[in-house]
């Protein structure tokens, strides 16, 4: 198989404009969580396809909070920029910013973070996937997070034991409690 280049963060990043209808609110006339849930999905989607150059599916989403409301009305502005990669999996964060049709009261209302698994074109099973290379402060910031939040995942779904988060225990304690 061929070695698959690291990939800027640049390359894929993706923005997605919404704005919200009746038919997407609820009786309150701000956006359902649902409806803001699936438009996160597509545009971390899209920006974990650019980056694996295949397609990709949804394997978690972490913690997931309604910070601010979204009104009927409103200009949604979702942001999707991959943080890392994993053998065959990428990390996409998502940033949700709302303003008024005017440009006004411009607002960031949520955040996430998405996991995808790059597919084989032919077989649908899970192919290796390019790894990501950090050119800023923060995207190195962010890259450096992402094994603690794939670890924390592992950990809440059952597939990694807690003794073995190596990366979380050296949050918690000094580097000598963790060796023993």
């Amino acid at each position: 198989m061929e070695e698959l280049e690291p990939r800027k963060v640049s390359d894929s990043k993706s923005i997605m404009t919404e704005m919200v209808m009746p038919n997407d609110t609820n009786p309150l006339g701000n956006l359902m969580g649902g409806n803001l849930m699936r438009w996160m999905d597509i545009v971390a989607s899209i920006c974990a396809g650019k980056h694996c150059e295949a397609h990709v599916v949804t394997a978690s989403v972490d913690h997931v909070s309604f910070q601010k409301p979204i009104n009927l009305g409103d200009v949604v502005t979702l942001q999707a920029s991959v943080t890392r990669s994993f053998n065959t999996s990428v990390e996409i964060s998502v940033e949700v910013f709302a303003a008024d049709i005017k440009g006004k009261n411009n607002r960031m209302c949520n955040h996430a973070y998405f996991t995808f698994v790059g597919l084989d074109h032919d077989t649908k099973k899970p192919r290796p996937v390019p790894g990501v290379l950090p050119l800023t402060r923060e995207e190195q910031t962010v890259y450096e997070g992402a094994l603690r939040r794939r670890q924390l995942r592992l950990i809440l779904s059952g597939r990694l034991a807690p003794d073995d988060a190596t990366e979380l225990k050296s949050l918690f304690f000094k580097s000598e409690d963790v060796l023993n």
